[in-house]
């Protein structure tokens, strides 16, 4: 079954393995954690720790006690920030379908899409990544 709200993988990898290496109050947390606590591969998840390294959210720690840990305070940063981070900035604004010219006089989703991002944008705008250092079952 199709899902009408959609992050990409890269996206989702990013927001959770950003939140367990912010749950792990300053300790470094490797690559095969964060990959067993969420699920994820490995491969794929080490694209999205270099985007959050570039992104200066994190940083790495080479060699076998390495990991990754916050650059920033935990209160200082937001999943909208993540988010941007890896997709670039969200609109608001535009067509769904990514469509210059309609068919339609007016937007068969009635504005809907908008209302969506909206809420979303606000949503993740408003979520600070220490506002989920409680929520994380395995915070160790």
């Amino acid at each position: 079954m199709a899902n009408i709200f959609h992050l990409s993988e890269l996206t989702s990898l990013a927001l959770h393995s950003i939140l367990i290496i912010a749950a792990s109050d300053k300790r470094l947390v490797n690559t095969k954690k964060i990959a067993a606590t969420i699920g994820a591969s490995e491969a794929h998840l080490a694209k999205a720790l270099q985007q959050l390294t570039k992104a200066g959210f994190i940083r790495s720690v080479r060699g076998p006690k390495g990991g990754f840990a916050l650059l920033k305070k935990a209160n200082e940063i937001t999943l909208l920030d993540v988010y941007e981070a890896v997709e670039g900035q969200m609109e608001i604004e535009g067509c769904p379908m990514n469509s210059e010219k309609c068919a339609f006089e007016t937007c068969i989703f009635g504005g809907v899409p908008k209302k969506l991002n909206q809420k979303f944008r606000q949503y993740m705008g408003n979520k600070k990544l220490s506002d989920f250092n409680k929520t994380l079952k395995h915070n160790s």
